[in-house]
């Protein structure tokens, strides 16, 4: 293979069009790099990023310009001290982020030192190992779009290398690159279909689930779930069999806040459920329900508030704690699904009031004095725990409080401040404050986190709860009726719980361009609706393929059980019967061997054998004057030999028409023969 940059070994003589294609060549090259390294830009550091950047851009002003590539000297320096910033980042040079960092420096690296055709292929390859890695951190449909169209331009630069000298156009490259790219596609569904799925999934690495995460926390303090409303990333989706809950039903429990330190909310130690704490009143409704869970790192499973069943995660236990949480045995570090029944109507733990040390009735000594004296006031006006409930629940209402996303600061008795100053806050600064005047009246209560309400994508049919749902309530325990949900922000905001997202402030969109509403009708909101949709569809029936459906599927088909061993045969049996219909068409178009050229190899063979090889510079009539010289030849031999390559002459540069010409085909074969 010629050099990537004529100027590094070839003389500034060589021809103007021969350095237009090598640099061509190594453009279309960098070009592929660019599509493989793009989405690594999402999450690597600043300074990688910016490094990778301007070693790509030295690469093609060497090729631009036609300048030398730099010395080994040079480049040495360079790699270590780019070594040396991912350790100064990242602190390590093992790992996902730390790995994938030093594999996009070693590939800009690499496009610097392409010296010989060997170079070349390792930077092919590596482009090739680049591209998986952007799996490790999105298997979204859009990267895997962007990583299609990295591979057919890899495929194109790889073709663009094989032709010595003049190549075809770049269309008719690129088209030979998408064909093969496309005679791929029925091998990889097959592996897609029946390859053996694992529980889990297939890209990531070890220590993933414990990467930071948008969305709850095991801990509430004021403000960090007012920043979850800014985000409109998906949380999770569910699917209804039946008509779904209302609006003001839709609350997806999460975790559950006992233990208060005057400004932060944790969980409690949890116990396992263990006796019949939940009861379904007779009027209750069940709702059927999958959910496709989005990773969050933590251990939660959401379920529509009150869960009565149980989910099913393949080879990991759920469990159920005391205070009604859903937990996995492992963290949630991949698209989960599960399906769940849930009631509206139930009573929970009536018949058991929370011990006197329990967390439920609690508060740290000294903290938020003020918010106790208000307590004492509003149960002047009350005499039952529920109409205590009911006071709060008319301060709230009946004060100038405001339902805001920008919450300003609090301080070290954060409870006192909101009630009595600022009276400006978010959901979970109500149901804090809620709850610290319930236990102040003492009264069991605790701080629920999770999501509340939920869009329906009219495409699909999927209820969508984003991270903009984030909600925060509160339960208290009243004497024969067990734990009670209680919404305060109900109480100033009813609109956040009747209508979900749609009171939230308008978004930005473009940079600040345009903003939009979501829950609008407008043109954004159509195509966002139709792109979540097919992420959904994406989802559902590629990311979430999981052993689960793949028995669903081969059931479907009426094929029974199926067993890895019996999967591995079909897998191989079908992949083999796409590979022979692939390569068939091929095969068929296959220009066949001209039988003449095939006759005048065999006599070079012949004659090879006898001594007197022909160069591959000289034609057939110079061969018979090389062959009438060679003394190891009969007279005989020769005279055969003079016949055949003047006969062979006549055949291939004469001319003769198709009839005529499997005539002499013949006569040229007997030639052949008398050369022995």
């Amino acid at each position: 293979m010629s050099t990537p940059t004529p100027s590094d070994t070839a003389p500034h003589l060589a021809s103007s069009r021969l350095i237009s294609r090598d640099k061509a060549d190594v453009l279309l090259l960098l070009v592929a790099c660019v599509l493989v390294l793009l989405p690594h830009a999402a999450h690597l550091s600043l300074s990688v990023s910016a490094a990778v950047v301007v070693l790509l851009c030295w690469r093609g002003w060497i090729t631009y310009a036609g300048h030398r590539l730099p010395p080994r000297w040079l480049l040495i320096p360079v790699a270590s001290i780019a070594m040396g910033g991912i350790w100064l980042t990242y602190h390590t040079l093992i790992g996902r982020d730390a790995g994938v960092a030093m594999l996009t420096l070693l590939l800009a690296l690499k496009l610097l030192e392409m010296h010989a055709r060997r170079d070349f292929f390792v930077v092919l390859f590596l482009s090739y190992f680049v591209v998986l890695t952007n799996f490790f951190y999105s298997q979204a449909i859009g990267v895997a779009v962007v990583m299609a169209v990295a591979v057919v331009a890899l495929l194109t630069a790889q073709v663009s290398f094989q032709f010595v000298l003049a190549a075809p156009p770049l269309r008719q490259r690129l088209r030979i690159g998408g064909t093969i790219f496309a005679m791929a596609l029925p091998l990889m569904l097959v592996l897609f279909f029946l390859f053996p799925r694992i529980n889990g999934p297939l890209w990531g690495m070890p220590g993933d689930a414990n990467g930071a995460r948008t969305g709850l926390s095991d801990t509430m303090s004021p403000g960090n779930i007012s920043s979850l409303a800014q985000s409109d990333e998906i949380a999770f989706r569910a699917h209804f069999t039946g008509t779904p809950p209302p609006q003001g039903a839709l609350y997806w429990r999460a975790a559950v806040l006992s233990h208060f330190d005057g400004r932060t909310w944790s969980q409690s130690a949890q116990t396992l459920l263990g006796r019949d704490q939940l009861q379904v009143q007779p009027d209750a409704r069940t709702y059927h329900y999958a959910m496709t869970l989005e990773p969050h790192g933590k251990r939660w499973l959401f379920a529509l508030d009150m869960p009565i069943t149980l989910p099913r995660l393949g080879d990991s236990d759920v469990i159920v704690a005391d205070d009604m949480q859903l937990l996995a045995s492992q963290r949630i570090s991949a698209r989960t699904r599960y399906e769940v029944s849930s009631v509206a109507r139930f009573w929970l733990d009536r018949e058991h009031a929370p011990a006197e040390t329990d967390d439920s009735r609690s508060l740290p000594p000294g903290s938020n004095p003020a918010t106790a004296a208000l307590a004492a006031r509003l149960q002047q006006d009350a005499s039952s725990p529920a109409e205590y409930v009911s006071a709060v629940l008319r301060y709230f209402h009946d004060q100038p409080f405001s339902y805001t996303l920008e919450p300003p600061p609090l301080g070290a008795n954060s409870v006192d401040e909101f009630l009595l100053t600022t009276r400006a806050g978010f959901c979970e600064h109500y149901a804090a404050a809620f709850v610290v005047l319930m236990r102040d009246m003492q009264i069991p209560a605790r701080v629920v986190t999770g999501y509340q309400g939920g869009e329906i994508n009219p495409i699909d049919g999927y209820m969508e709860v984003r991270q903009s749902d984030a909600h925060a309530w509160a339960e208290v325990w009243l004497a024969q009726r067990g734990w009670v949900r209680v919404d305060p922000t109900a109480a100033v905001a009813p609109q956040r719980i009747e209508h979900s997202r749609l009171g939230h402030a308008p978004r930005p969109l473009l940079g600040g361009l345009m903003r939009f509403t979501p829950g609008a009708q407008n043109w954004f909101s159509g195509v966002r609706t139709g792109l979540d949709a097919l992420s959904n569809s994406w989802n559902q029936w590629v990311l979430n393929y999981s052993p689960e459906r793949q028995r669903s599927l081969f059931g479907r088909l009426g094929m029974g059980e199926f067993d890895w061993a019996k999967l591995t045969i079909l897998m191989v049996v079908a992949g083999s019967v796409v590979l022979a219909l692939t390569m068939l068409p091929m095969l068929l178009r296959r220009r066949q061997r001209d039988p003449v050229t095939a006759l005048y190899e065999r006599f070079c063979q012949r004659m090879a054998r006898y001594g007197v090889a022909r160069p591959a510079h000289i034609g057939p009539r110079d061969y018979s004057v090389l062959i009438a010289q060679h003394d190891g030849l009969t007279p005989t031999k020769k005279t055969a030999a003079a016949h055949f390559l003047a006969f062979y002459a006549k055949v291939q540069y004469g001319r003769v028409s198709g009839g005529r010409r499997s005539n002499m085909l013949a006569q040229l074969r007997s030639l052949l023969a008398a050369c022995r």
